[in-house]
């Protein structure tokens, strides 16, 4: 397991201060979401040129670290046909980046049908799940021209909420281009965080040979929510998913989500315990 941390989860600076940072900090690997982390210069979708990639490329490896996420969040589920039709341009733009950068995934998490991507009980319809197949196919489509990996993240609050629409997804579309970024605790919410053994369990079962990379985070519950927060600070048990990685996927990109300066390194180090105890069997 390599591994990362998310770049916009590092101390605020230049991008060429953060990844000597991750390094210093005991990171392989960074996932990456350009406008997060690069506030001072244009990240339009005209901005992502292969010079811009090269120059980042370049960063990446001085600092011995992978580019394990380039992370592009929009709404392919908008039902706004021009904010649509720019959304997929831009999902192009990263996707070519990406070729040049040698990034890992473009990573996605799945909408709304929706124009501000809020969560509604539509969101869990066949509707809106055939809405998002529609929608994300041609920019398959393209990650296959380009030879790279788009993966979405099934997300509760999103249209691909669980590891069965994920699988229908996967077997709908039929790429080898489209895999899956395994993030545990945004499969998760109130109504359903005591059952989070099964839904672990399922997910392994059901996608496990299509996730490509892993997040890692913990959660806590209070005042009747359910709060993300770094991993080895809340309620999750990550033996099935250490498991998971260590018997399947021993080489994967794993980035914590929702650590803070102050924690990232005691997250990591309580992370790679887990693995280095862990037994292969």
């Amino acid at each position: 397991m390599q591994l990362g941390i998310r770049l916009h989860d590092v101390k605020e600076a230049p991008i060429e201060e953060r990844l000597r940072i991750a390094k210093e900090q005991g990171f392989a690997c960074a996932h990456m979401a350009v406008p997060m982390v690069m506030k001072d210069i244009s990240t339009a979708t005209d901005a992502f040129t292969p010079g811009f990639a090269m120059y980042l490329k370049n960063l990446y490896a001085k600092n011995q670290l992978d580019c394990a996420v380039l992370g592009c969040y929009l709404n392919l589920a908008n039902p706004n046909q021009e904010q649509l039709k720019a959304t997929v341009e831009r999902y192009k733009a990263h996707i070519r980046f990406a070729s040049l950068l040698g990034a890992g995934v473009v990573g996605t998490e799945t909408g709304a049908p929706n124009e501000d991507y809020h969560f509604e009980e539509a969101c869990h319809t066949k509707e809106a799940l055939d809405l998002f197949i529609k929608n994300v196919k041609p920019v398959v489509e393209y990650a296959e021209k380009m030879g790279v990996i788009l993966a979405i993240e099934p997300v509760y609050r999103h249209i691909v909420c669980n590891p069965k629409r994920a699988r229908e997804v996967l077997d709908r579309i039929d790429s080898p281009n489209l895999q899956i970024i395994f993030d545990p605790v945004n499969m998760l919410e109130m109504c359903n965080y005591k059952e989070r053994e099964e839904i672990f369990a399922e997910a392994i079962d059901l996608l496990g040979d299509d996730i490509a990379m892993v997040h890692i985070k913990d959660f806590v519950v209070e005042d009747g929510k359910l709060i993300s927060c770094a991993a080895g600070t809340g309620e999750m048990d990550y033996t099935p998913i250490i498991r998971f990685i260590k018997q399947r996927k021993p080489f994967i990109h794993a980035t914590l989500e929702d650590t803070v300066p102050e924690n990232a390194v005691e997250s990591r180090k309580f992370i790679q315990k887990m693995w280095d105890e862990m037994p292969v069997v």
